[in-house]
């Protein structure tokens, strides 16, 4: 049984910065994409960022590109998102994906894993 669980969210200024992590359980963690889609209220949930199997290449929404990084521990089946110049508009449900592909991908439906979510707050 595949499993994602993400820890890291919390509340946060404007400017300022979080690094969320995702554990992944339960498949050959090295042998697939994995990615972040976040969910405001009200909103449909969206691609934050991509992975492929082995750390390159990366893909970013526009709206993130140059503030967020992506990255991951194959040795310790951990993926990761380093959010900096947190804006106001970043405030959302993050979610870890997992990939049913092995490389980077935008597409919703090639992630067939996905883990609880965790609630990032940007306050002023």
């Amino acid at each position: 049984q595949v499993r994602l669980v993400e820890s890291g969210g919390g509340l946060v200024q404007v400017g300022g910065s979080l690094r969320l992590s995702c554990a992944s359980s339960g498949r050959t963690f090295s042998a697939y994409a994995m990615g972040w889609f976040r969910q405001a209220p009200g909103k449909e949930r969206e691609f934050v960022a991509s992975i492929s199997w082995s750390g390159d290449p990366t893909y970013y929404a526009d709206s993130v590109k140059g503030r967020f990084t992506i990255s991951r521990d194959n040795a310790k089946n951990t993926l990761f998102l380093q959010m900096t110049s947190l804006k106001f508009e970043d405030t959302a449900v993050y979610y870890c994906a997992g990939g049913s592909v092995s490389w980077a991908t935008t597409k919703f439906h090639e992630y067939g894993y996905w883990g609880q979510g965790t609630q990032v707050t940007v306050s002023s």
